[in-house]
């Protein structure tokens, strides 16, 4: 009998494992990617079999999936119309050949973290913003590269010197600006580029000797001659500003380059056009002696041009000194007009070098492209006053540092990196060779593009000058590339949002001390941006995925200032869904204007995800109970309902007083949900105070004025002031008592809240 249960035994056993066998049909990396991605493109109904978590995609077949040896090879996902973005986990998909996402609705940034090993890549015809990734350069296998038809803008970077493998490009009706990269000549197997409807400026030299078939370049800003290389190829040109007339000889000693020279470094076949371009045969030979006889011309004519420019400055150097000899008799005799006119061009071009040269190195900005074929003379001066933009200073208190830095210490922007996104960009983590670790947050270039250099430095240096306990610190900037990141402090225990949105099994809620603690340090940090401050400070993004929480679970609000001082964040801030995300007050809702009060509005939202747990607006709940305001706002002053609505994490471990007191500032802070057009809250504190703390108001106010220091403790008032009473001062208080300055006497004061007393009460 028992020989029977132990093969019974092994039976189960062996079909539990050919079971599990067959289930993994598909590498655990790749599924996990691809659960991301979906996740990050809505979930869209139309990828039929894809799923977030516990996907096989290979086993299962998802739609555009092609598999091989358990890996994702291909994802195919043209023409469906999806929409969101591609998620960060792309990298891990380390055997993907080829991956189509054009003829959709994909926005945002083009992702850092494309699969290294891809040969194929097809975006084209999306909604894509900013610069082409600099992380392609990384791609050395990638065979055709497609990002036509979106919103790409910026100058291309260097980036292109490793992809010689590279056969078809394809960036054309974008928005690129700029010269061609210098890396564009190491293509040498480039057979077709379209590089049409851009803002494309310089010549295309740096295409003569590639072994292109077809070249688009038409509807661009390209100057200068078409190399006759070119002349016989497929090529459409027109919509630019060509030079007329033949092209200047080569210099000398430069060997003529011919579409068979071209062809012959490729490794390709002469074709009959190619021997027509060299003249026929013989050609070569002929090329040569003309070159001699051109290049004996040339030096002659410089020759002799040298002579003439010689003889001219003499005779100017003359003239010029029997003139000053003139002047001495007559000091202050007026310059002709024309020599005012030429003295007033030399002085605007001097003023212009001496800026440039006195720009700070640490500020690391690239110079706009300049056209070759201009120079400052009378005639721009005439049609456009020419004014020197005075330049930025770099912060003295901040550090610069280099894109090259950066990408090491967050692993070239790697997911295993990738702390989390929010509207201005990606927060990635950054540890350094010293052990210094820090956070890196990458401006997305929709929100400021690389020609608003100049409007990035400012930023820095303004927030820069924000410091408060509980506001993240800034201690670096890098503009470089195009490319704006902040380098911020670095808090160990991440976003408020992790910690109650986010836990597992491992993860210790957090208990009723430190929601007090931490939404009265968010409060500080808004009372100093709204106080502190000249002017004030309006956020306009708080939520508890910017409030940071260090070792000791100490707040710092993070974000401060960027809504501020980046020009056009509203349309960037209004454009992230604010109904939706629920910390949206209802006039920004209606009208997209941002106030001091709805920042007010948006504290207490998050209060309210510190008292009850849940999410500002949660689509899997029920329809009555997704949006926290409106389902929370009607129980706040229910003290059943109250109890009931806390998060249970908390086990009823709290005082009921304070938790009373708690929900009251919420309701202040979040009423009126329906008037929009809401009425100055103070009035409807002042009626709140009378009716329970008049005489302690009285009290704090009266010693204020005096200006006498009085210690609450002492007072007895320790307990009658709770913690959220303190911010009910601090927030819908402060414009009746202006004068007596009571947010910062309150804030001075907050350290007798945590005396024992309170805790043991």
């Amino acid at each position: 009998m028992t020989e029977i249960w132990r093969k019974g035994l092994v039976l189960v056993l062996l079909t539990v494992c050919i079971l599990g066998c067959a289930n993994a049909a598909t590498d655990q990396g790749d599924a996990s990617a691809l659960g991301v991605m979906f996740c990050g493109l809505n979930s869209p109904q139309q990828l039929t079999g894809w799923t977030a978590n516990n996907g096989d995609p290979c086993g299962q077949s998802w739609k555009g999936v092609t598999c091989s040896d358990q890996r994702v090879t291909e994802i195919k996902l043209s023409n469906l119309a999806l929409s969101g973005s591609v998620g960060y986990s792309l990298q891990s998909l380390t055997s993907l050949k080829e991956l189509d996402l054009s003829n959709n609705n994909l926005a945002g940034d083009i992702p850092y973290d494309i699969p290294q090993n891809l040969q194929r890549l097809n975006l084209a015809f999306n909604q894509f913003t900013g610069s082409v990734p600099y992380s392609i350069n990384q791609m050395h296998s990638l065979q055709y590269l497609n990002l036509a038809h979106n919103q790409l803008q910026n100058q291309l970077s260097d980036m292109f010197g490793p992809l010689s493998s590279l056969s078809t490009l394809d960036l054309s009706f974008n928005s690129l600006t700029g010269d061609l990269p210098e890396s564009f000549k190491n293509l040498t197997s480039m057979n077709s580029m379209y590089l049409q409807n851009n803002q494309l400026t310089g010549t295309i030299d740096v295409l003569a000797n590639l072994p292109l078939d077809t070249l688009y370049v038409s509807n661009n800003h390209f100057t200068g001659w078409i190399p006759d290389q070119l002349k016989s190829i497929n090529l459409q040109k027109d919509g630019n500003s060509w030079s007329l007339g033949p092209a200047p000889p080569p210099p000398p000693g430069t060997p003529p380059a011919t579409r068979n020279n071209r062809n012959h470094k490729s490794g390709s076949n002469s074709s009959p056009s190619d021997g027509d371009s060299s003249g026929g045969p013989g050609g070569g030979s002929k090329s040569g002696i003309g070159g001699g006889v051109i290049a004996g011309i040339v030096i002659s004519i410089l020759i002799v041009g040298a002579l003439v420019a010689f003889f001219l400055v003499k005779r100017r150097s003359r003239r010029t000194s029997s003139d000053i000899e003139k002047l001495d008799n007559q000091p202050f005799a007026p310059l002709p007009s024309n020599e005012v006119q030429e003295m007033k061009s030399i002085q605007s071009a001097s003023s212009v070098d001496t800026k440039t040269f006195d720009t700070p190195a640490s500020i690391n900005l690239r110079p706009p492209p300049v056209d070759r074929h201009k120079s400052f003379d009378e005639e721009d001066f005439s049609k456009k006053p020419f004014v020197v933009k005075k330049a930025v200073a770099a912060p003295k208190n901040v550090a610069s540092y280099s894109i090259a830095d950066l990408q090491m210490a967050t692993g070239s922007f790697s997911v295993e990196n990738l702390l989390g996104e929010g509207s201005f960009g990606r927060f990635y983590r950054a540890q350094f060779d010293d052990g210094k670790v820090l956070a890196v947050k990458k401006i997305n270039s929709s929100v400021l593009p690389s020609e608003l250099s100049d409007d990035f430095i400012e930023v820095v240096s303004n927030i820069s000058e924000l410091h408060h306990t509980n506001i993240t610190k800034l201690v670096g900037y890098c503009s470089e590339h195009g490319q704006h990141l902040l380098v911020y402090e670095f808090h160990k225990n991440g976003s408020l949002h992790e910690f109650l949105h986010l836990s597992d099994e491992y993860s210790k809620p957090l208990i009723w001390n430190s929601r007090v603690k931490i939404a009265l340090g968010t409060a500080r940090a808004l009372e100093y941006l709204q106080e502190g401050c000249s002017p004030s400070i309006v956020h306009k993004n708080i939520k508890s995925e910017n409030i940071l929480l260090d070792a000791e679970l100490n707040p710092h609000l993070s974000d401060s200032g960027l809504a501020t001082f980046i020009p056009n964040a509203d349309q960037v801030l209004n454009h992230d869904d604010v109904t939706m995300s629920g910390y949206g007050a209802p006039e920004v809702t209606m009208s997209g204007q941002y106030s001091l009060k709805s920042d007010v509005y948006s504290f207490g939202v998050v209060m309210l995800e510190l008292l009850t747990g849940r999410k500002p607006f949660d689509s899997t709940r029920p329809r009555l109970e997704q949006s926290l305001v409106r389902w929370a706002t009607p129980q706040l002053h229910d003290i059943d309902a109250l109890s009931k609505m806390v998060d249970p994490a908390l086990e009823g471990l709290y005082p009921v007083k304070s938790l009373s007191r708690f929900a009251d500032v919420v309701a202040l802070c979040v009423q009126c949900i329906v008037d929009y057009s809401r009425q100055c809250k103070t009035q409807i504190v002042i009626g709140f105070i009378v009716s329970s703390r008049l005489i302690c108001l009285e009290l704090v106010c009266t010693l204020k004025i005096s200006g006498g220091e009085y210690n609450l403790k002492d007072s007895g008032l320790i307990h009658a002031f709770e913690p959220v009473l303190f911010l009910l001062f601090l927030f819908e208080f402060r414009s009746c008592v202006r004068d007596f300055s009571l947010p910062e006497f309150c804030t001075n004061n907050f350290k007798v809240i945590f005396h024992d007393d309170y805790h043991n009460t």
